[in-house]
């Protein structure tokens, strides 16, 4: 099997961005997961990108800040609260993320999404609170059980992550595929790379994961954290 390129991604497209935002206040939780647990997830065309032979699947809470597309005036962009549930794929010798589901706390932002990148986005009923380095996220998906109830604090600072090392497996995601109407499609980010930093994970209790039809995470997840990145976004496009 060819080696695959993971600098590749982070390096930013000669075409236009089609819109632009701010990601703040980001946690990386990862669990760990054989392979054959999320393989049947994973839609065709896709195959799972392992570290060391195992799956990792990612919650992701943040702030989202400047929403827009390119052709909406600034003085528009939307605000809102996401948590992201991810894996980790290859397609066509590229590395990239596969969301299972996406909450947001603005209902135009869901339908804008799951229209215009056909991704699983879901309205919840999110919240945000801040006390020096104590962070709390909380989220309910309307009309299921799906929920987050994140407690954790920001830790020791570790810079970019280095290439080759588990932190830039896990953080350094470029690329987004998607499945819509039998058809694969890739859409791409731009942004420096996060100013990552260790963190600690006080109480954590999700019933994403099930609702998406995995396994509860076993043990306490890697935990990590980043302030923030400016980005921009290009794409979706079908894939061959």
């Amino acid at each position: 099997m060819a080696e695959i390129d993971r600098i590749a991604p982070t390096r930013r497209p000669d075409a236009a961005p089609t819109g632009e935002q701010r990601w703040r206040q980001l946690f990386f939780l990862h669990w760990i997961y054989d392979a054959e647990e999320v393989a049947p997830l994973v839609p065709k065309g896709m195959s799972l990108d392992l570290w060391e032979g195992r799956a990792y699947v990612g919650l992701v809470p943040f702030l989202m800040e400047g929403i827009r597309p390119a052709w909406l005036p600034r003085a528009f962009a939307m605000d809102f609260l996401e948590t992201n549930l991810r894996t980790y794929v290859i397609v066509n010798g590229e590395p990239g993320v596969l969301f299972f589901s996406l909450e947001a706390s603005s209902l135009l932002a869901v339908k804008a999404a799951r229209y215009g990148w056909g991704l699983p986005y879901y309205f919840a009923k999110m919240s945000s609170s801040r006390e020096g380095d104590r962070v709390r996220y909380e989220s309910a998906r309307r009309g299921a059980h799906a929920d987050l109830r994140l407690d954790a604090s920001i830790g020791e600072a570790l810079g970019p992550s280095a290439p080759g090392t588990l932190e830039h497996f896990l953080l350094e995601r470029y690329l987004l595929f998607t499945s819509w109407r039998d058809r694969i499609y890739r859409g791409q980010v731009h942004h420096a790379a996060y100013p990552a930093q260790r963190a600690t994970v006080h109480h954590v209790e999700s019933t994403l994961l099930e609702a998406a039809g995995l396994p509860p995470g076993r043990g306490e997840p890697l935990a990590h954290y980043a302030s923030g990145v400016d980005v921009d976004v290009f794409g979706p496009h079908a894939q061959r």
